[in-house]
């Protein structure tokens, strides 16, 4: 594809993409195919003559898009947002159009110093306590791992990146809530430091992790010859947006010498806003931290701002400098390729610099408040339907809840609220998920796509309502 024909096609493209986001509620927000129809579709082999773009771009409208879940139409609730906006996407064109390996500040100097400057922003944005360092992850569950990694080697003063576990590991131990996210199972697993020694702390009747239980274990796991390393607490966990507290546990991790990561994936973006600030109450006694902007920030996926106070450890646990990758600025500038898993890194950075000067810090708030307040409307509609109970804490875009009819046993609640959710599906106009809370089958009414306004919120909650009539009848 030579220039002119490039230019001719990123038009046409262009024309889709504005149309698309100026409406994305047109599409259900569930696509309508069963498993293996899209693939049944799909030539076997790859063509050996190159097509013409008409052709492949015909194919993606009629092939593609009818195969996709929207996850930023107006009606989708499921999960948590993984949202885009219009500046966003510009960058991610410009970001593929530049083709830059953002692996160190020779390979892109602009990159790197942007992604400095927005990790700066960021950690003023959220009132992040002196002290702290930023760098761009890909995702919470990548640096959860490299929080795990850095704890891991400062403990054993890099015997283990040297020996190996068997020779430099010790009987570590980790601790989190039966709520955290199973990102954290993951780490463990993968930091080599066996599930059997991952400690699921119990929570309370909001599903925040109880610091008793966490200082309790702590005593057990000494007594037992095993060695505690690190607590990594939540704030907004994933089924219920839990905020574990985060001074009580950091408290304990100061007096057991642990080692704290603080999981904000997707609430952490809320602390732009002065009044949800207390979800980080205590985070100066943690060690790490990471929030997802690609979540709540209207920044496209990838973008997770990870936060270090020991920058020389970070660096100490991922840096490899064979001859090739050596430059004459090395000891005066960041080489991010140093501070997490991969070598080759993407310019994240741009899209964020867009969305944060587009919108402004004012413009992304008053995006979060209409998204808690829609939050707040759902809740209380379904506080006020005598079917249905609130199973959590809504302190968010979360709502969870559940269908309750009066006189049906727990057993039967669940299967019914299975059978809520599996008719709502069959809707395709709205996209809820579930989760279990105290062993109790809920549904997740998850608030945050940009372009979600009063009304969507509004007709979700008469699609469920109307559901349940239907399955009463």
């Amino acid at each position: 594809m030579d220039p002119k024909k490039f230019r001719k096609a990123a038009h046409r493209l262009v024309d889709w993409m504005a149309d698309y986001l100026e409406d994305p509620g047109e599409y259900p927000v569930l696509p309508d195919v069963e498993p293996g129809e899209v693939r049944a579709q799909i030539d076997d082999e790859a063509p050996g003559q190159g097509e013409d773009f008409e052709a492949i771009f015909s194919d993606f409208e009629n092939l593609v898009v009818p195969g996709m879940t929207h996850w930023n139409h107006p009606g989708f609730f499921a999960y948590f947002p993984a949202n885009h906006s219009p500046p966003s996407v510009l960058a991610e064109m410009l970001t593929a159009t530049l083709g830059a390996q953002c692996m160190s500040w020779e390979t892109s100097p602009a990159a790197t110093e942007l992604e400095e400057a927005m990790m700066e922003w960021l950690a003023d944005l959220i009132d992040l306590p002196r002290g702290f360092t930023g760098v761009i992850q890909d995702t919470a569950s990548s640096a959860t791992l490299v929080s795990l990694l850095t704890a891991r080697e400062a403990a054993a003063d890099g015997e283990v990146g040297r020996k190996g576990m068997a020779k430099g590991g010790r009987d570590w131990v980790i601790y989190t809530s039966t709520e955290a996210h199973s990102s954290v199972d993951k780490a463990v697993k993968l930091a080599g430091f066996g599930l059997e020694n991952l400690r699921k702390v119990g929570v309370d009747e909001d599903f925040a992790m109880c610091p008793d239980g966490l200082a309790e274990a702590v005593v057990a796991d000494r007594e037992a010859g095993k060695v505690p390393l690190a607590v990594v607490a939540t704030v907004g966990t994933t089924s219920s947006t839990a905020v574990d507290p985060l001074r009580e546990i950091g408290a304990v991790a100061e007096r057991e010498d642990l080692w704290l990561h603080v999981d904000a994936a997707y609430a952490g973006s809320a602390a732009i806003l002065p009044e949800k600030r207390w979800i980080f109450d205590g985070i100066e006694y943690a060690d790490t931290m990471v929030f997802n902007p690609h979540k709540w920030l209207l920044t496209n996926f990838d973008c997770s701002a990870y936060f270090t106070k020991d920058v020389d450890a970070l660096i100490s646990t991922f840096q490899a400098s064979p001859e090739y990758l050596k430059t004459r600025h090395d000891r005066e500038v960041s080489n991010f390729r140093d501070w997490g898993i991969p070598l080759g890194r993407r310019f994240r950075a741009l899209k964020l610099w867009f969305v944060l000067r587009s919108y402004g810090a004012d413009g992304l708030r008053a995006i979060l408040r209409r998204h808690i307040e829609l939050a707040r409307w759902f809740r209380g509609a379904v506080d006020d339907h005598p079917d249905f109970e609130i199973l959590a804490p809504s302190p968010f875009g979360l709502v969870c809840f559940r269908y309750t009819p009066e006189g049906v046993g727990e057993a039967e609640l669940d299967e019914m609220n299975q059978e809520v959710l599996s008719r709502l599906r069959d809707e395709k106009s709205l996209h809820l998920t579930h989760t279990r809370l105290g062993e109790k089958f809920c549904l997740r009414m998850s608030i945050g796509q940009w372009q979600t306004e009063g009304h969507h919120v509004e007709r979700a909650w008469e699609i469920i309502t109307g559901v349940v009539e239907e399955l009463r009848r």
